[in-house]
């Protein structure tokens, strides 16, 4: 158990990484209200692919292949995400209105996920990578 809690953390960190240099090359280029909003969503898309290939493999386990069961997870992957998604944008943003500074946003940022993984992950383990013998 502590190394899979172990690698999932590394591979949060990973995730949310990428999600923030995603986030610092997007303002680079455009810095206002719509280049922030833009931000968040490629940091999310770029931390939710990376993340999803990592936890499929290396924390649930989960071989299967095939575009049809690949497509239906990753779709279950995505939706349990919507929730843990608006908790990290709720907590960037506020992060961001209330002191207006990149280190606060980011400091948000990894608080919102670090709270929006915990709760993905027992979403995930329970809706998406159950066995079918586990949900009988």
């Amino acid at each position: 158990m502590f190394q899979l809690i172990v690698r999932y953390v590394l591979f949060a960190v990973t995730a949310t990484l990428a999600n923030l240099l995603m986030q610092r090359a997007v303002l680079a280029v455009l810095s206002d209200g719509l280049g922030f909003a833009l931000a968040i969503f490629a940091g999310t898309a770029t931390g939710l692919i990376i993340k999803y290939i990592l936890d499929k493999r290396w924390i649930f386990f989960d071989n299967t292949a095939g575009v049809a069961n690949g497509s239906r997870k990753f779709g279950l992957y995505t939706l349990t995400g919507v929730a843990t998604t608006l908790i990290f944008w709720a907590t960037e943003t506020t992060f961001w209105l209330t002191w207006s500074t990149a280190e606060t946003r980011e400091l948000g940022a990894v608080l919102g996920l670090v709270i929006g993984y915990c709760i993905k992950y027992n979403l995930d383990r329970k809706f998406v990578f159950a066995s079918r013998s586990m949900e009988a």
